[in-house]
C-alpha cells in the first residue's frame, strides 16, 4: 500500500459518494514547525525508519468500517508546499481496517493515527510517493510532513458531510464562474476586435457569430444535430476537430478516430453548456462561430493536455443535419 492509497482525492471522494453533492467548510489542522520547540512524543517506523514526532496525541481508535479525517500537507525544505488537503474542498480520509498490510513507514503512520493526533516527520519524497513522485521532485528530497486526525465518522455520516461539502463547494464555484465571465469580458472583446468579427453576445456571456442561416425551423431542446465542428484555444491552436483536412493542415490527424459530424442531442448536458446554448441559435446547414469563456467550456480544470484551466474557447462550427 502506498500513500496515494491513503488519500482520496476529489476525484476518488465523488467516486466513493457515488457522484453525491456537498455545506461544511473544509477543516484546516495544520500543524506548524514552530508548535515543535517543546518536548514530544517520538516513534521511528519499523519500515523506512521514518522518525515522527507527536504534536499531540488523540487517544480515539477509528473502529474497523469506520473513517478517519484527516489534513495533511507536504512541502520542501524551503516551505513550498508540494500538496495540501487545504487546496481542496474535501479533507483525507482511510478506512479503519485491523487487517490491512503494512508495506511502509508511511502505512505505520497513518494505520496507527487516532482522533486528536497531531504528527510531524521529514522525510524523503520516495518514502512518501514511492515510484510514484511527482515528476517536478527528486525522489531523494528530504519534505516536510504535517498530518493531522480531526474526526470519525460512520459511512453514512460521512456520505452526509460530503454532501454538504459539495453543496457548499458548488456555490463558490457558482461564484467564481460569475467573476471569471466579467474577467474574460474585455479578453474575448479584444479577440472580437481583432478578428473584426460581428459577434453578439447571450445573457449568459456566450459570444456568437451567424456566418451562414441555415434552413429549416429553429432548434428546441431534445433535437439531435450533427455538427461538424473545430476547437482552438484563443491564440489559435487547434485541440480537437471532426474534420480530416483540418486535422491533418494542424498535424493532428488520428487514422484510429472516424472524422465525421458530431451527433448531440441540444440542450441535455451531452456537451459543455456554450454549445448546448450555441446549437439551439442555429439550424440545418447553419455555420458559426462560438466565442466561449471558460465557465461555459471547461471551467477551473481545463480538458486533458490541450485545455489549460480557465480557458476561452472558439469552436467554429457546421450543422451538417438536424433530426
Amino acid at each position: 500500500m502506498t500513500f496515494e492509497h491513503h488519500h482520496i482525492t476529489l476525484k476518488n471522494h465523488l467516486s466513493f459518494m457515488k457522484n453525491s453533492k456537498s455545506l461544511l467548510a473544509i477543516l484546516a489542522l495544520l500543524v506548524g514547525a514552530s508548535i515543535l520547540t517543546s518536548c514530544k512524543k517520538t516513534k521511528v517506523t519499523e519500515k523506512d525508519g521514518i522518525e515522527y514526532t507527536y504534536v499531540k496525541e488523540g487517544n480515539e481508535k477509528a473502529p474497523n468500517g469506520e473513517f478517519l479525517l484527516y489534513n495533511l500537507e507536504i512541502t520542501t525544505a524551503s516551505d513550498s508546499v508540494i500538496y495540501s488537503t487545504a487546496d481542496y474542498p474535501f479533507p483525507g480520509y482511510i478506512m479503519a481496517n485491523d487487517s490491512m498490510p503494512v508495506e511502509t513507514g508511511m502505512d505505520e503512520i497513518f494505520l496507527s493515527l487516532r482522533k486528536g493526533d497531531s504528527i510531524a516527520f521529514e522525510t524523503s519524497i520516495k518514502n512518501i510517493y514511492g515510484e510514484n513522485a511527482p515528476p517536478t521532485v527528486n525522489k531523494e528530497d528530504i519534505v516536510k510532513v504535517r498530518l493531522g486526525a480531526f474526526e470519525i465518522m460512520n459511512e453514512e455520516a460521512i456520505q452526509a458531510y460530503f454532501e454538504k461539502v459539495m453543496a457548499a463547494e458548488d456555490v463558490k464555484k457558482g461564484e467564481r464562474a460569475k467573476e471569471r465571465i466579467i474577467e474574460e469580458e474585455k479578453i474575448i472583446q479584444d479577440y472580437i476586435k481583432e478578428k473584426g468579427l460581428a459577434a453578439q453576445k447571450t445573457e449568459s456571456g456566450l459570444y456568437y457569430v451567424i456566418e451562414e442561416e441555415g434552413t429549416g425551423e429553429p432548434v428546441s431542446v431534445g433535437t439531435t444535430m450533427r455538427v461538424n465542428y473545430a476547437g482552438y484555444l484563443l491564440d489559435g491552436t487547434l485541440f480537437d476537430t471532426s474534420v480530416e483536412s483540418i486535422a491533418k493542415e494542424n498535424n493532428m490527424f488520428n487514422e484510429g478516430r472516424p472524422y465525421e459530424p458530431l451527433p448531440v442531442t441540444v440542450g441535455m448536458g451531452q456537451v459543455i453548456p456554450g454549445w448546448d446554448e450555441g446549437l439551439l441559435l442555429l439550424k440545418k446547414g447553419s455555420k458559426g462561430k462560438f466565442i466561449i469563456p471558460s465557465p461555459l467550456a471547461y471551467g477551473e480544470n481545463g480538458a486533458g493536455d490541450m485545455i489549460p484551466a480557465n480557458s476561452v474557447l472558439v469552436f467554429d462550427v457546421d450543422v451538417a443535419e438536424v433530426q
